[in-house]
């Protein structure tokens, strides 16, 4: 049984989205190229006026057998160089690359990205695709762009990404929290919510599911599929922003003789160890995905791409034609090379060790929380995905408490500057809360306290190699006994 088209979504675009044509000198590209054609259409400088003839960058060897990073061998390497003219094939050579490219993303790299996604993922309906974007911070403002105008609103988690929110503020966009735990949004206050809006129904709900920042939750599949449920039911889209999807982990253990044994060890195990994505249960086209390279390759490479149905995507290529034209020319060159010495097994067999390696550094971290952490006055819950942790205090239980009025954000100031001169930076949770009829991610953790006296502080075991993350939650720890007057 052949899959279903996307159901027509094209009522939510924007007045923006709606109001954009194709731009008649992109339609004339369709000619370049071809055989005895004289193209004298375009602005496309020579080739031989590149002053780049190669370029070329040293990669680790799949299956990375001695590790990644600095514990590959010497000759546990590669070199990949690309020319300015066709080479190995599969290859984007320069002179194609560093000119005027396709919007939607070179042939080569974007088939590789929707292979990829569509054996991690697959898909249940026929008319879907993937575009380019230059990361999934574009990606966002430019899906606001395409589905919202001043003075709308859209759902956010109440407690998300400040730059997402920010993005939201400059384009005059209103966000409105949606209740979440310490494990993602509950679904069930979700339709209560609902079921009692007045008016139009917003059209977004943007949501960062796994190992979501900054509280690291991680939605479970049956909450993503109560969620996705009541987007049909309700008539809105899901943006699901997942740059830490693949940084998922085995649940943590204080007993380090069992780690090792409840990893991931085959490509089979990885791939349905995963938590169901919100795009891998979408049979109506309702769910845009927000990917990218930044978490598992490297920030600055700039490279990432939205998947949804094609009409929708078809509205955000027009709005890329004239903002980012398309992503670096070097990026999709030599990620596509990288992707192409691996080959899809390959690029598995990275996102295992990333997540072998990103595990680690969660035990570690959790593990110096036990030890150097006042238990009876702070609660967590170890993630199972991401890059973040986050630790939640009782401000009631503060001696200032009562001197600060019962004011929680002063409580909140006070451990955060009180962590500073200690010499570690721990991020307020206040910074990521969003503004509207909400309260703090609620825990059940260690001493449960009352969630309306509840501060939180996000912390990274990502920067930092590991003794530094040791050093720092002791100093924190150490911080924390100041503050709560334990020492």
């Amino acid at each position: 049984m052949s899959e279903p088209q996307a159901k027509d979504l094209t009522h939510l675009f924007s007045v923006e989205a709606k109001s954009r044509k194709s731009s008649p000198l992109k339609s004339a590209f369709i000619y370049y190229g071809k055989p005895g054609m004289t193209f004298l259409g375009g602005g496309l400088p020579l080739a031989e006026y590149f002053p780049f003839e190669t370029i070329s960058a040293k990669i680790p060897k799949a299956p990375f057998p001695s590790g990644i990073g600095s514990k590959v061998s010497a000759d546990g390497y590669t070199d990949i160089t690309i020319d300015k003219v066709k080479g190995q094939p599969n290859q984007i050579e320069l002179a194609r690359s560093l000119q005027y490219g396709f919007t939607e993303g070179h042939t080569e790299i974007m088939k590789f990205v929707k292979e990829h996604h569509r054996s991690v993922h697959g898909m249940k309906y026929k008319d879907w695709d993937v575009i380019a974007t230059a990361g999934n911070t574009e990606s966002w403002d430019s899906v606001l762009r395409t589905f919202t105008g001043r003075g709308e609103t859209i759902f956010v988690e109440e407690h998300t990404f400040s730059s997402a929110l920010e993005t939201c503020n400059g384009l005059g966009v209103n966000t409105f929290p949606v209740p979440m735990d310490t494990e993602g949004i509950l679904p069930d206050k979700f339709e209560e919510l609902l079921n009692n809006w007045v008016g139009p129904i917003p059209k977004l709900l943007y949501t960062i599911p796994t190992g979501q920042n900054p509280t690291g939750s991680c939605l479970s599949g049956d909450r993503r599929k109560k969620i996705y449920e009541l987007a049909c039911k309700h008539d809105f889209l899901i943006i699901e922003d997942e740059p830490y999807f693949f940084l998922q982990m085995e649940t943590y253990t204080r007993d380090k003789s069992t780690r090792a044994g409840k990893a991931v060890h085959d490509h089979k195990e990885f791939i349905e160890a995963l938590v169901p994505s919100f795009i891998s249960m979408d049979v109506e086209g309702r769910v845009l995905r927000l990917d990218s390279f930044s978490k598992v390759l490297a920030p600055g490479v700039r490279f990432g791409w939205i998947v949804g149905q094609e009409t929708l995507l078809e509205r955000i290529v027009r709005l890329h034609e004239v903002s980012i034209q398309n992503p670096s020319g070097f990026t999709q060159s030599l990620v596509n090379g990288l992707l192409y010495d691996w080959g899809q097994s390959g690029y598995i067999d990275w996102l295992i060790k990333i997540r072998e390696e990103y595990t680690h550094k969660r035990d570690v971290c959790i593990d110096a929380i036990y030890d150097f952490l006042p238990l009876d006055y702070v609660s967590f819950v170890p993630p199972v995905a991401g890059m973040f942790f986050t630790v939640y205090f009782d401000a009631s239980k503060h001696p200032k408490f009562e001197e600060f009025d019962k004011d929680v954000l002063k409580i909140e100031k006070s451990i955060y500057e009180q962590g500073l001169k200690q010499g570690c930076l721990m991020i307020p949770g206040s910074w990521f809360k969003v503004e509207g009829n909400s309260v703090p991610p609620q825990t059940d953790v260690h001493s449960n306290p009352a969630t309306k006296n509840l501060v939180f502080f996000r912390g990274t075991y990502a920067a930092v190699p590991l003794d530094d993350l040791v050093q720092g939650i002791e100093k924190f720890g150490k911080a924390v006994r100041i503050e709560y007057a334990l020492e």
